[in-house]
């Protein structure tokens, strides 16, 4: 179980740190520049991640499956993890920086990794699909306040101007725009053309490559000096603090099997390559968030696999 586990967990990571380092040598061969890369952040932001979130939503069955009790945890566990966040942000004192903290302190591969994760144990990913519900929507929209609030750009502005914009930009925000019509769309049970399925498919599949090649060819070495003792504690939160406080009282709730294997994927998975696409297009250096996503991405593989073999052992799952 724990070669198995250990060999899944490398294959669902490594291939993500690799597309990430490839996008990294693709910039250092002169195939990319800053101008090129902003680009690629910007399509993929307001067109591929939506396309990803209606496609994984859109054609999820929550009526059959649904558990009011598993939402509810998903979304209190949440906002306890993005309070964390919030609390270990104020340690540092740029705050400017402090939105990329908070972000990728408590945002998670969950609509990536989650349904792969579940799948692989499980044959389906029901549950999945509810966590999906439970956070995604909450981390973009808890993204987009803290980095517009903290965006190097609105340095000055006042109070009232500073909410209006913020939001402006959550009704406005493409991923959550994509969010809300992929809930609508299955709750309505609207049925879609093959046609509409597959090019959505096109634009969705593009989505997660494309963000990582990207954030690879955005990462520049020299600017994470004296950025390591602050990441090196966002992947402690992230694939170990979470999981610490929550997991135990999923157990104590009664989750198991495959919503306790949803909950460790929301709680200890590694920082979402998004995380970056967003940081940036609100006007973020993003050196902090790419640091963060490559770290979590290569510890995950380990850390992961510890929970579930411990869980394992533990017979709840």
């Amino acid at each position: 179980m724990f070669v198995n586990n250990l060999i899944f967990s490398f294959n669902a990571t490594i291939p993500v740190f690799l597309m990430m380092l490839f996008g990294w040598f693709v910039r250092r061969a002169g195939l990319l520049d800053d101008h090129s890369t902003s680009q690629i952040n910007r399509f993929v932001f307001r067109a591929l991640l939506p396309a990803l979130l209606f496609k994984d939503l859109s054609t999820a069955d929550f009526r059959s499956v649904w558990d009011a009790e598993f939402v509810l945890f998903c979304l209190a566990a949440t906002l306890c993890s993005v309070g964390i966040a919030l609390l270990y942000s104020l340690l540092h004192k740029d705050r400017a920086e402090r939105g990329e903290i908070i972000q990728a302190s408590y945002r998670s591969s969950a609509a990536i990794l989650g349904i792969a994760f579940i799948n692989n144990i499980y044959g389906e990913a029901t549950m999945a699909a509810l966590m999906i519900v439970g956070t995604v929507p909450l981390y973009n929209i808890i993204a987009v306040i803290t980095l517009s609030m903290t965006s190097p750009s609105k340095a000055g502005c006042d109070k009232k101007s500073l909410w209006l914009n913020t939001l402006r930009e959550i009704i406005t925000n493409p991923i959550i725009i994509g969010i809300i019509i992929g809930i609508l769309w299955s709750l309505l049970s609207i049925p879609q053309p093959v046609i509409l399925t597959k090019s959505v498919a096109y634009l969705a599949n593009m989505a997660t490559p494309l963000s990582l090649l990207a954030l690879g060819a955005s990462f520049k070495f020299s600017d994470t000096k004296g950025k390591l003792p602050l990441t090196a504690g966002i992947a402690f939160i992230k694939l170990f603090l979470f999981c610490g406080i929550f997991l135990p009282i999923a157990v104590k709730l009664g989750f198991r099997d495959e919503k306790l294997v949803a909950i460790l994927v929301m709680l200890g998975s590694a920082t979402t390559g998004s995380c970056f696409v967003m940081a940036k297009n609100f006007g973020h250096k993003g050196i902090i968030t790419a640091f963060a996503v490559m770290m979590t991405t290569l510890c995950s593989a380990f850390s992961l696999t510890a929970w579930l073999f411990l869980l394992k052992t533990l017979t709840y799952i």
